[in-house]
């Protein structure tokens, strides 16, 4: 064996040596593999935080705060076609009021023009009389008597709402016979407030 191949044996077998971290590498290298723990403990908590938000928002507007887009020209000019509306549920309904309502399963927006018990009397000019009280409706643009098979007058029948859409030329609704008057467990909620589009961004009345 030639001396350059035993000494390249001899470097084989002897242990090469490796440089000693310092503190300050030891301590730089500890706070590195503590920072990817937190920011790993960081990602994960924001994640789980964002789940729970997202199931009680779900909750919440499932059970209490119901969204909704409208679809349709029969609430014009209150309400205009994409709309996106919160509703809000409760019990208590008053004439003035705007409802959404489950009819042949789809969901209809229409007003409270009169309650369980109350008189409606509708003349050929689209006025609209409440236990003889003539209505003040500003939020009718052009009264008209519409799509209406009833006679006049006409009693709301105990635990139903009589409805009306503010578009009145257009809107098919409590004055046909076709829909009718609305019983209380048809009923999703009282509308209050439009979040869309922005500039349009406001309470319903």
């Amino acid at each position: 064996m030639s001396r350059n191949e035993q000494n390249t044996h001899m470097s084989q077998r002897i242990p090469q040596m490796t440089d000693i971290p310092t503190a300050e590498e030891v301590a730089a290298e500890r706070e590195r593999l503590q920072y990817q723990k937190r920011y790993r403990q960081t990602i994960r908590t924001t994640i789980y935080a964002l789940i729970v938000v997202a199931a009680v928002a779900v909750l919440i507007a499932t059970m209490f705060l119901p969204v909704l887009q409208v679809s349709g020209t029969s609430m014009e000019p209150t309400l205009e076609d994409g709309d996106v509306i919160v509703l809000i549920k409760t019990g208590d309904f008053e004439t003035g009021d705007l409802v959404g309502f489950y009819y042949q399963n789809k969901l209809l927006l229409k007003r409270v023009i009169a309650g369980p018990g109350d008189i409606v009397d509708i003349d050929d000019k689209g006025n609209v009389y409440v236990n003889d009280e003539l209505l003040n409706e500003s939020y009718v643009t052009e009264k008209a008597l519409g799509e209406s098979d009833r006679e006049y007058p006409y009693q709301v029948p105990d635990g139903r709402y009589f409805v009306m859409g503010d578009n009145r030329t257009t809107s098919i609704d409590s004055r046909s016979t076709a829909i009718g008057c609305i019983e209380t467990d048809q009923i999703v909620g009282k509308v209050i407030f439009r979040m869309w589009p922005l500039n349009r961004l406001s309470l319903i009345r």
